[in-house]
Formats: structure tokens, sequence, C-alpha cells
């Protein structure tokens, strides 16, 4: 197994060490132009850019070769494995048993607590026909393929 091999275990480990993560999910949380929907620079591309940017400065000094592609990824990975596990905790409250209550295996759970209100769709981004009924609120953590539900929660990173 030759160089590349090695960087895509690297590039996978990643998630994995959790200095990198803390500080990572961290400076995320800083540029709220990539996560929260109302900010007033969600939509300015160029910030969005820059934003992205300072990111990849940051897991280039642990991944030298990452780029915005890779960086889009790691961030779509920490946004769906978020909700997956936030879908289990309101699952587990809404049932209202006590005795089966799930605790996120997470370390970062709730570091990425600063994503719950920004994860559903908005209504405006939908891009299903008109005609189809509005899901209820809760519906839209309940779906039962995250890969849809990443589709849907990150036109905000394709868009840079």
């Amino acid at each position: 197994m030759g160089g590349a091999g090695r960087d895509n275990e690297v590039k996978m480990d990643i998630l994995k060490d959790n200095d990198f993560m803390a500080i990572f999910i961290d400076m995320f949380r800083e540029l709220p132009c990539l996560w929260e929907v109302n900010h007033l620079e969600y939509k300015n591309q160029t910030k969005r850019k820059a934003a992205l940017d300072q990111l990849l400065k940051f897991v280039k000094t642990v991944i030298p070769t990452a780029d915005i592609t890779y960086l889009k990824i790691l961030i779509g990975s920490l946004r769906s494995t978020y909700l997956r596990e936030r879908k289990k905790v309101q699952d587990c409250q809404r049932s209202g048993a006590a005795h089966d209550i799930y605790v996120p295996r997470l370390w970062y759970y709730d570091r990425l607590h600063f994503l719950a209100g920004q994860t559903e769709p908005r209504s405006s981004l939908s891009s299903l026909p008109s005609m189809l009924p509005s899901p209820p609120a809760e519906a839209s953590d309940a779906q039962p393929w995250p890969s849809r539900q990443q589709h849907v929660e990150e036109p905000s990173l394709s868009q840079v």
C-alpha cells in the first residue's frame, strides 16, 4: 500500500482525533455563515468561501493534502452524525419511557448543539413539488435515510 492509502487512512481517522475535532468544532461554531441559516452572511458566497478557507488552513495542519471537497465531506459527516444521534434522543424523549433513555455515544454530541435549530430544511429551500403536503415539523428529523437528510441539509455547503 502506497502513500495514498495511508493518507486516506489518516483522513478517515481524523474523526477519532479528539484534540483536533474539539478545536475544529469550536472553529466551525465561530463561523456562523457556514451553518446558521438566518445569518446575514449565510448566502454570501465570498464570506462562505473565506470561512471554508479558514477552516481548511487548520485541517491542513493535520492533513496536508486536504482540500475544500474533503472539508465539505468532513462537515457533512459531522452534521449527519449529529442528526442521527439527535433523532435517537428525541425519539426516546417522545416515547416517554423513563427506563429507555438514550445517551448519545458521540463525545462531541453536546459540542454540536449549536446545529440543533439549523439542521432542519427550510420550506423555501425545498425542492419537492408544492403539491405534496408538508410533513409535520417533527417528521423533518425522522427520515430513515441519513444520506437523504444530508442532501437536504447541505445545499449551503455546495454553494461555495
